[in-house]
């Protein structure tokens, strides 16, 4: 059975596709059988695709992220995920207000992954320069190689 990953931030527009990107590549490298998606709290976005700058950098790392669309997070992800992994603290507050009582999975900062990085939060690259997204993109790569290496680990 497929391990599944769910990636949250606030919009689902650069900062939760990113790491799906960046995730479902390295699943991909090492031969993984995973279901993955990203979400967002906030539902202003739904339906519409990342924002360009994301969408560039995937493509520059090999993926396109065109096809992707803006979701809300659900209660149903919280049993439907097998993680759920979250960009900053005021999202992972907002994820885990969400979850039903009888959540089979509990939200998580992303960078817990990543040795050295625990408790820090994914930057914001919104109102940086296109270098800021590929700061994030960076960062999303090592948690994504991380998650990976522990899956190997643990199956």
């Amino acid at each position: 059975m497929a391990t599944s990953v769910l990636f949250v931030c606030l919009g689902n527009i650069y900062r939760s596709p990113l790491p799906e990107a960046a995730f479902r590549l390295a699943a991909e490298e090492a031969g993984l059988d995973v279901e993955v998606d990203s979400a967002g709290t906030g539902d202003w976005h739904v339906g519409r695709p990342p924002d360009l700058r994301a969408q560039d950098v995937a493509r520059a790392n090999g993926v396109d992220i065109s096809h992707y669309r803006a979701r809300q997070l659900t209660a149903d992800d919280f049993h439907r995920f097998d993680f759920i992994l979250v960009m900053d603290r005021a999202n992972l507050a907002d994820a885990k207000s969400r979850a039903p009582q009888s959540a089979g999975t509990a939200p998580q900062l992303l960078l817990d992954l990543v040795p050295g990085r625990e408790g820090a939060e994914v930057g914001d690259p919104y109102y940086g320069g296109e270098e800021h997204f590929e700061y994030t993109w960076d960062d999303v790569s090592r948690a994504a190689r991380a998650l990976v290496a522990r899956m190997q680990t643990a199956g």
